[in-house]
C-alpha cells in the first residue's frame, strides 16, 4: 500500500515538472517573438504586396480583380478590418456588376463577418436579414450561419441581455453543425466548441487534442485549436496547461501576424492572477496595440476593461521597485561612506608606494622613448626596402624585356639588311633609295615601342590611371580611347613614375622637343585637385607593383 501511495505521488511529481517546463519553454518563445513581430509584420506586408502587383496585370478581366480582392480580404481579415472591409466591398461591386448571385452572397457574407470583429453589429445584422437562406448553397450556408453565431457570441460579450444572444448563438452553431461535412475539422472544432459549453470536457479535449496532433505547422487553425484547450483547462483550472496553451496560440498568431486575437489578453489575465506582474502587463500592452491596429472594437473594448486592473498593479509594482531602490541607494551611501575612511586609512601606507611607481614611470617613459626611436628606424629602413624591393623589381621586368627587345630588333635589322641587300644586288636602286627615304618603319618601331612600354608599365601599376585621375579635377580627369592603354600625357607622367624626372630624357624617349614635355607637364598640373607643387611627388607615390 506504502508502495502504491508513493508510485502515485511520484508521478504526479514527474507529471508537474513536465508541465512546468513546456511551459516556460512556451512562454520563453513567445517573449522573444513578442520583441520580433515587425519581423511577421514586414512578411505580411510583402505578401500582401505581392498580390496588389497583380492588379497591374495587362488586360485584367472583372473575375480576375474579384479573386484578387478575395485574396486581400483574406489576408486582411485578422490584420486590419478596415482594409479587408475594402476590399469586399470592391468584390460585392464586381459581383453586383457581373450579376453572378454566389458571389454576391459569398461578398455580403465575408462582409458581415468584418462588420462583426468592427463591432458594426446593426450593419451585420441587416445585411444577413437581407439573405435570403433558399438561394444558398450549403458552403455558403456555412458562412450565413457562422456569421449569425459569432454575431450573437460577440454581441453577448458587451451586453446586459448576455444569456439571450448566447442562447441564438447556440441555436445557429446547431444549425451550422447540420450543414457542415461531419469529417472536416472545421464541424470537429465546433462541436467540441459545443461539447464545451455543455461541460462534456474530456469529450471536447479529446477532440481538440486529436485535430492538435495532425496539425503539424504553426497555422492559424492550430492557434484556435490551443486557444480551445487553454479554455477547457481554464475551466478544470490547471494552470500551467492553460499557460501553455494560451501562450502556443499568441505564438502562432504572431507568427501569422492576427491582430485580431483573443489568446494573448487571456494569457495576460492568467498571468495577473499568478502574480507574475510584469509579464502580464507586456502581454496586456502587445494586446491591445493588436487590437487598435486592426481595429477590432470588441477585442479592445475586452483589454480596456483588464488593462487598467493590471497597468495599476504594474504602476504600483514599479513603486515598489523604486522604493526598494531608494533603500538600497541608502545602504550603498553607508557603505561608501566607510569605504572612504577605510581608503584614507589605506592612503597612507601607499605612499611610498607611489615613490616606487613614479620612479618605474620614468624609466618606463625612458624605455618608450627608445622603443619610439627603434620603431622609427624600422619605418625608416622598411620604407627604403620597400624602395630597393620595387627598384629590383622594375629593373627585372625592364632588364628581361630589354634583352627580349633586342633579340627582335636584331632579328628585324638583319631581316630588313637582306631586304635591302637583295635589292642592291637586283639593282633596283628606285625601291631601294625608297625604303632607303620612308619612315614608315621608324612609325611602326616607335609606335611598338610606346606599346610595349605601356603594357610593361601597366602590368607594374595596373590602378595607375585611376589613381592617377583621382589627382585631377573632376571635369579634367583623362578617358582613354578604345584599345588605348596610355595617351601621351599618361605617358610622360608614367616615365616620371619610374624616375624619370629630366624633361629632355623624357623628350628623348618619346621623340617630342623639351619645351613640349615641359609644356605638357605644366599644363598637367594646373589641372590638379592637389596642391600643383605636390603634384608630381604624389605621381611618384601611385600604384603598388603587381608581383607575377
Amino acid at each position: 500500500m506504502k508502495k502504491t501511495l508513493f508510485l502515485i505521488f511520484f508521478l504526479f511529481f514527474i507529471c508537474d515538472v513536465f508541465s512546468n517546463a513546456l511551459q516556460d519553454t512556451t512562454l520563453h518563445i513567445l517573449y522573444k517573438l513578442m520583441d520580433n513581430k515587425y519581423v511577421h509584420v514586414s512578411k505580411k506586408e510583402n505578401k500582401i504586396s505581392e498580390i496588389k502587383k497583380m492588379f497591374e496585370t495587362p488586360d485584367i478581366t472583372a473575375e480576375q480583380r474579384y479573386n484578387i480582392n478575395f485574396k486581400l480580404y483574406n489576408e486582411y481579415k485578422t490584420y486590419i478590418s478596415d482594409s479587408a472591409i475594402y476590399y469586399v466591398r470592391k468584390s460585392t461591386e464586381i459581383a453586383e456588376t457581373l450579376k453572378h448571385p454566389m458571389w454576391i452572397y459569398e461578398s455580403k457574407l465575408d462582409l458581415v463577418s468584418l462588420y462583426i470583429i468592427a463591432g458594426m453589429y446593426i450593419d451585420g445584422i441587416n445585411i444577413l436579414e437581407s439573405v435570403n437562406t433558399k438561394n444558398l448553397p450549403d458552403w455558403l450556408l456555412v458562412k450565413y450561419y457562422d456569421c449569425y453565431k459569432q454575431l450573437y457570441i460577440y454581441y453577448s460579450n458587451n451586453n446586459p441581455y448576455t444569456l439571450i444572444y448566447a442562447e441564438k448563438s447556440k441555436l445557429y452553431r446547431d444549425s451550422l453543425l447540420n450543414v457542415l461535412d461531419k469529417e472536416s475539422n472545421h464541424y470537429k472544432i465546433v462541436y467540441a466548441e459545443k461539447l464545451d459549453d455543455e461541460n462534456r470536457l474530456d469529450e471536447a479535449r479529446l477532440i481538440l487534442e486529436q485535430l492538435l496532433n495532425c496539425t503539424e505547422s504553426d497555422t492559424h487553425e492550430k492557434a484556435v485549436l490551443t486557444y480551445a484547450l487553454a479554455n477547457i483547462y481554464k475551466k478544470e483550472k490547471n494552470i500551467d496547461l492553460q499557460k501553455h496553451y494560451y501562450a502556443t496560440s499568441a505564438i502562432c498568431d504572431i507568427k501569422n501576424s492576427i491582430k485580431e486575437n483573443a489568446s494573448m489578453q487571456a494569457l495576460a489575465s492568467i498571468l495577473y492572477e499568478t502574480g507574475e506582474v510584469e509579464k502580464a502587463y507586456s502581454c496586456i500592452k502587445s494586446s491591445m496595440e493588436d487590437a487598435m491596429f486592426c481595429n477590432a472594437r470588441l477585442r479592445t473594448y475586452e483589454i480596456s476593461q483588464i488593462f487598467p486592473i493590471i497597468d495599476f498593479a504594474y504602476q504600483e509594482n514599479t513603486n515598489k521597485q523604486k522604493s526598494e531602490l531608494q533603500l538600497f541607494l541608502i545602504l550603498v551611501s553607508i557603505l561608501s561612506l566607510f569605504l572612504i575612511v577605510a581608503v584614507v586609512m589605506v592612503y597612507r601606507q601607499m605612499k611610498w608606494v607611489v615613490r616606487i611607481r613614479k620612479q618605474l614611470y620614468y624609466t618606463n617613459v625612458k624605455l618608450n622613448e627608445l622603443n619610439a626611436d627603434l620603431q622609427s628606424t624600422v619605418h625608416q629602413l622598411n620604407d627604403v626596402n620597400k624602395e630597393l624591393s620595387e627598384a629590383n623589381q622594375i629593373k627585372e621586368a625592364y632588364i628581361g624585356h630589354f634583352f627580349d627587345l633586342c633579340s627582335t630588333y636584331i632579328n628585324k635589322f638583319e631581316k630588313y639588311q637582306n631586304i635591302l641587300n637583295k635589292k642592291a644586288v637586283e639593282k633596283k636602286l628606285d625601291e631601294l633609295y625608297k625604303m632607303l627615304k620612308s619612315k614608315e618603319m621608324i612609325d611602326n618601331e616607335l609606335k611598338g615601342l610606346y606599346e610595349n612600354f605601356d603594357n610593361i608599365f601597366l602590368h607594374l601599376y595596373p590602378n595607375f590611371v585611376d589613381e592617377f585621375n583621382s589627382l585631377l579635377t573632376e571635369n579634367e580627369k583623362f578617358l582613354l580611347k578604345p584599345n588605348e592603354l596610355l595617351n601621351v600625357e599618361l605617358r610622360i607622367f608614367a616615365l616620371i613614375r619610374l624616375g624619370i624626372t629630366d624633361s629632355s630624357k623624357i623628350a628623348s624617349f618619346l621623340h617630342y622637343s623639351a619645351n613640349t614635355i615641359y609644356s605638357y607637364r605644366t599644363r598637367v598640373r594646373n589641372k590638379a585637385a592637389v596642391p600643383r607643387e605636390e603634384f608630381e611627388s604624389l605621381v611618384m607615390k601611385i600604384g603598388v607593383i603587381k608581383k607575377n
